[in-house]
């Protein structure tokens, strides 16, 4: 193998598939720790690297050139041996993050700018920032001069956001930095981080109207960029289109709410076989956890105790990807179940008419007609919230899945 991605706990990454899909060639992962680098840096095994944390600066003693804009950022993700056997350093991260914001149109000239962070992503959004002519440029992090919260109460003028942490990154997930809403002249936020697809600082983001531009095409285009260094050629335009795709809905998760009795878990499972994804039937996994159907566990421990751990184990599997999970009735009444059924999913609101709901075995779907449309009143605000797309369940179970799926392609540019 010529090519690999080089840095620590690198199980998690995207990088071999997109290598492959970008590229055709085979794409490894090498984990080395700090004394292993300079013998395989030096032995020569490789082709072209992609770097990445601890290492983007480590490397550079190692290197014969640097690009400009290695030099400049101080920071190196792109390593070619070139035909006399030297090694040069490149960072393609400066035009990954560039077009992650220009295909979102999302513009830098003449605002305020935050950059979260002060690691070497850190440093490529600086550079972005000058080369884009942002007007003034504030580094934010926790450790200061400049933090979080003294951001929200000395610049409230914030007019653009760059996340270069990993606050929020997949294990780690739902970390809120900074409220938005104390920002009334945003106009663009983008955020590095590509595991969850959605962020909590996407979803405030989308959910003001606030532009925004999440981590996954940066992560697309800058290993276009090095794939272009690696092989001599252009990547085409429509096979980054066709990777970013693939990627976008092979990790996504499908979520479906809706009222008790609408069809989910039917549904779900259909889809699961559609999608090529496994499935969770969120009420089956609390009745699992808790060793006893959903009515006994209303009798004995009593809503509270259900609600909270539906909401554990939705905070534990909802980051996960790849699944399609079918979740109960009252999912949604919680914004921390929101938000986390939200981070890595397409969320598709199933409407079904009162009269054909299935209430048999529901605790909450007992009080009649009038019952269920006073439930409908008060959750309907709040699926509606949640979701990307709706269904009405009418018809055959597998003619809606279909329309399921048709959406949930939609959502992913299909």
């Amino acid at each position: 193998m010529d090519y690999f991605l080089l840095g620590k706990s690198l199980s998690h990454s995207y990088s071999p598939e997109i290598h492959r899909a970008l590229g055709g060639y085979e794409y490894g992962l090498m984990n080395l720790n700090e004394e292993e680098l300079p013998t395989f840096l030096q032995g020569g095994g490789f082709k072209g690297l992609n770097v990445t944390i601890p290492y983007k600066q480590a490397v550079i003693p190692y290197l014969a050139e640097l690009t400009a804009a290695a030099r400049r950022i101080g920071a190196v993700n792109t390593i070619v041996r070139r035909e006399d056997g030297s090694l040069l350093g490149d960072n393609t991260d400066l035009y990954g993050m560039g077009e992650m914001l220009r295909r979102k149109g999302l513009s830098l000239r003449g605002k305020k700018v935050a950059i979260f962070g002060s690691g070497g992503t850190a440093r490529t959004a600086r550079v972005l920032c000058e080369e884009e002519g942002a007007r003034e440029i504030l580094a934010v992090s926790r450790s200061g001069p400049l933090d979080y919260a003294a951001l929200q109460e000395g610049h409230g003028d914030l007019e653009a956001i760059l996340n270069t942490t990993p606050a929020g990154m997949y294990p780690g997930n739902l970390v809120r930095l900074v409220d938005l809403r104390r920002f009334s002249r945003l106009s663009a936020v983008a955020d590095a981080i590509y595991n969850p697809g959605r962020t909590l600082l996407m979803q405030d983001a989308e959910a003001l109207g606030i532009p925004c531009a999440s981590g996954l095409p940066m992560l697309v285009l800058q290993a276009r960029r090095s794939a272009e260094r690696f092989l001599g050629c252009a990547v085409p335009e429509e096979r980054v289109a066709a990777t970013l795709r693939s990627l976008a809905r092979g990790k996504a998760n499908l979520v479906l709410v809706g009222m008790p009795g609408s069809g989910k878990s039917l549904l779900g499972a259909l889809l699961a076989a559609r999608l090529g994804k496994a499935f969770l039937d969120m009420d089956a996994l609390i009745e699992q956890e808790a060793g006893m159907p959903i009515p006994a566990i209303f009798a004995r421990q009593g809503e509270g105790f259900f609600r909270g751990l539906e909401s554990r184990l939705i905070q534990e599997n909802a980051k996960e990807q790849n699944l399609v999970l079918a979740t109960g009735g009252g999912a949604v009444l919680r914004q921390q179940n929101r938000e986390a059924l939200r981070q890595n999913a397409a969320v598709v609101f199933i409407q079904r008419d009162l009269a054909l709901l299935a209430t048999e075995g529901r605790p909450l779907s007992a009080g009649g007609p009038e019952g269920l449309r006073a439930m409908e009143a008060e959750r309907g605000p709040l699926y509606a919230e949640a979701a990307d797309f709706r269904v009405k369940n009418e018809g055959a179970p597998e003619s809606v899945a279909r329309r399921i799926e048709e959406g949930f392609y939609a959502f992913f540019g299909d």
